[in-house]
């Protein structure tokens, strides 16, 4: 199995396993859904609030140094970001509390209201799996250590909480995989292929509502841009077309997995957010959206050129300066967005979500309509 599909596959499978850790519970019926209460969340850099700032291999990390944060908390927060993250927009448009990054909790108080698994480098295949074909990864954190977390933080709910209680808990939550799998690609130097035989189990998942989101434009990244300068660049948006077209094979092939997982549990809700979708036409059309002139370049960072990424001068390394207006650009630091950017993408994703909700209040079982992508072409 090539690691594209293997990527994906195993991606779920953590992810179900995960939600299914309660799926011996009791669940509503799907015409009785909650307001959603909190969120559980999974992932790397562009959904990680504060995991990466403790973790020992990657404490002291770019994102704990200005001028990160600088937009919104006016100091680092552990953000990969100027200001707020994708996931940070979703909590405040569902007005749920923030949730408690794993490794900065450790009471049941600070998990009840929601926890942030994703840790900034991690993977979504596991590092051992990774090194043992010759790919190494920085951060020895995958998507399967995540959902071990995950355990634990539900075992210690349910120490404190009814069974009934902690059914609750887990129907009312919002399941959120922000990107993952990008770390696997970068790692492994885009062209690495892996033969490996694996399957997808389907499990009964315990959770009412799972979000996955999708890949990035790889080819729009200003830090791959630097890396093949001298690639096919699509004219209409300037991208490397052959990265591009990976991560569409990948975004495809997660929402095939998505689309059989709802066949397969038709009382729950697995939604696909697509990221990819409005980058691109922040790209391809900068001012539409907002943005400056300037969409491949990085906001921060002392590559100075088309791009302004250099490894070298990464955003936060003296010698590095942030621009006048991040507000302006879609790319932070090369690598990550502006807090502009993440908004867009999750103001889109809300409205997705809240329709998809009130589908599924009112159907039962879902209608076919909730194999629709989260993120819309609004």
């Amino acid at each position: 199995m090539a690691p594209l599909r293997l990527a994906v596959a195993i991606l779920l499978l953590a992810l179900l396993v995960a939600a299914g850790a309660a799926a011996h519970l009791p669940t509503a019926g799907c015409c009785r859904l909650a307001r959603y209460a909190r969120f559980f969340c999974f992932g790397d850099s562009l959904t990680d609030t504060g995991n990466a700032a403790i973790f020992p291999s990657t404490a002291g990390g770019p994102s704990t140094r200005p001028p990160y944060g600088e937009t919104h908390f006016g100091r680092p927060t552990g953000r990969a970001s100027d200001g707020r993250l994708i996931i940070d927009f979703l909590v405040e448009g569902l007005k749920v509390p923030q949730p408690t990054p794993y490794l900065a909790g450790r009471t049941t108080a600070e998990f009840i209201n929601g926890t942030n698994f994703a840790v900034g480098g991690a993977t979504a295949l596991d590092p051992a799996f990774l090194a043992s074909r010759g790919v190494m990864s920085s951060v020895p954190v995958s998507l399967s250590n995540e959902t071990t977390w995950f355990h634990n933080v539900l075992q210690l709910l349910g120490g404190s909480s009814s069974e009934h209680e902690l059914r609750k808990i887990t129907a009312s939550s919002v399941f959120y995989v922000g990107e993952i799998g990008l770390n696997d690609y970068i790692y492994s130097h885009i062209d690495q292929s892996v033969d490996v035989a694996a399957s997808l189990e389907m499990v009964s998942a315990g959770a009412r509502t799972l979000v996955v989101t999708g890949m990035l434009p790889l080819g729009c990244e200003p830090q791959l841009l630097a890396l093949f300068p001298g690639d096919d660049h699509d004219p209409a948006t300037g991208c490397v077309a052959r990265l591009n077209e990976l991560a569409e094979l990948h975004n495809r092939a997660l929402e095939r997995m998505l689309g059989e997982l709802r066949r397969a549990h038709p009382g729950r809700l697995f939604l696909y957010a697509d990221i990819y979708r409005h980058v691109i036409r922040a790209v391809a059309s900068p001012a539409a959206y907002g943005f400056g002139g300037r969409p491949l370049a990085a906001c921060c960072g002392g590559g100075g050129g088309k791009y302004n990424f250099d490894f070298a001068a990464f955003c936060g390394a003296p010698g590095t300066a942030a621009c006048a207006d991040p507000s302006e650009f879609v790319s932070w630091d090369g690598v990550h967005f502006t807090e502009a950017a993440n908004r867009l993408i999750a103001r889109a994703m809300l409205r997705g979500l809240r329709r998809r909700r009130a589908i599924a209040a009112t159907v039962c079982p879902p209608s076919a309509r909730l194999a629709s992508p989260l993120v819309t072409a609004e």
